[in-house]
């Protein structure tokens, strides 16, 4: 690869895939809006991470821009797309649905769009676990019919599958989905679950837990989910010549086009993952033990199974480790 487009570089999974990339000799051009969503400054100290890095450049853009990103695609020749922007969250999603249209199905068209024009290679883009929605059987296999969505997030990450299979339908552009499992590690999201228990644990403030605690996630070390993004980028899909529409394979087709589980593997519930983080923090936290809120689903757990044959990877980071590894960043980062 000599080239890679990574959306959402000023992001989270961004900034470590860029990086990562960028240690790898790889040129890395870094598209981001830089939103409000949360705390620009945490984007800007990612971005002048890897601005310090040789090969590294950030386009200001958004991924819902007409104009722009075509303009982008055509001046670049983009080799590998690796689409990370959206917007995310299944909260925000209830109170903000108009912004979900605009950057998840909008921003996602114009990708589509920019890929098939300028004859990139191979489009690599984040889905999420949240797709299995309403699905109850364990644990969630690319294989199962995920049409019972429990969020406009996951709704909108859905579509993006079906869209990119559209365009490995017409137009032969290889696409590989990634359904992304609860990911956590340094440099996290802000509106995520361990930053926000860090935070309140270290201020003395009671941590809101949902579900009454009974929620289980598979955590999946951020090291792990960028491991496992680089080693599909180097695999393009083919075509899958035992698919049959008469029993239809939702995570193969007759068209360049695969989706995949990134996951730990393991569900681990709320209440184990909080004390975990409290040995961490050598700090109790006192809890406010909620209902569960609309749009959220009560467990989540990954069969890597296709992952592991295809690339040979399998995401292994206990929360022991990476929790630590947290909140030693968390701790450097605003001096705690």
């Amino acid at each position: 690869m000599k080239k890679v487009l990574v959306t959402g570089a000023a992001g989270f999974i961004g900034f470590h895939l860029a990086k990562r990339l960028l240690e790898k000799g790889v040129a890395v051009v870094g598209l981001d809006n830089l939103n409000d969503y949360y705390d620009v400054n945490l984007k800007l100290a990612r971005l002048k991470q890897l601005e310090a890095m040789a090969g590294f450049s950030l386009v200001k853009a958004d991924l819902a821009d007409r104009q722009r990103i075509p303009e982008l695609f055509a001046a670049e020749k983009f080799e590998v797309v690796v689409n990370l922007a959206a917007q995310a969250g299944v909260r925000y999603s209830i109170q903000n649905p108009q912004v979900y249209v605009d950057s998840n199905i909008q921003g996602f068209l114009n990708i589509l769009e920019g890929c098939r024009h300028n004859g990139v290679g191979h489009l690599v883009y984040a889905s999420t676990s949240s797709v299995y929605g309403a699905n109850t059987k364990m644990p969630f296999s690319v294989h199962h019919n995920v049409d019972h969505p429990v969020s406009l997030y996951a709704a909108t990450k859905k579509a993006n599958e079906l869209m990119a299979h559209t365009y490995a339908s017409l137009y032969g552009l290889p696409c590989t989905g990634l359904r992304f499992f609860t990911v956590y590690g340094p440099w996290g999201r802000p509106d995520m679950a361990l930053f926000l228990f860090t935070k309140a644990i270290l201020e003395g403030r009671p941590i809101d837990v949902f579900n009454y605690g009974k929620m289980q996630r598979d955590f999946t070390f951020v090291d792990d989910i960028v491991e496992g993004i680089v080693r599909v980028m180097d695999r393009v899909p083919a075509p899958n010549p035992e698919w049959s529409g008469d029993s239809p394979d939702p995570a193969t087709s007759y068209a360049p086009y695969r989706v995949y589980n990134i996951g730990n593997n393991q569900p681990v519930e709320l209440l184990h993952f909080i004390e975990v983080l409290e040995d961490a923090l050598g700090q109790k936290a006192a809890k406010n033990l909620l209902p569960i809120q609309a749009g959220d689903v009560p467990a989540t757990y990954a069969d890597v199974d296709d992952l592991m044959r295809d690339t040979g990877f399998k995401p292994a980071t206990p929360i022991e480790v990476g929790i630590k590894r947290f909140v030693a960043w968390y701790r450097e980062y605003y001096g705690v």
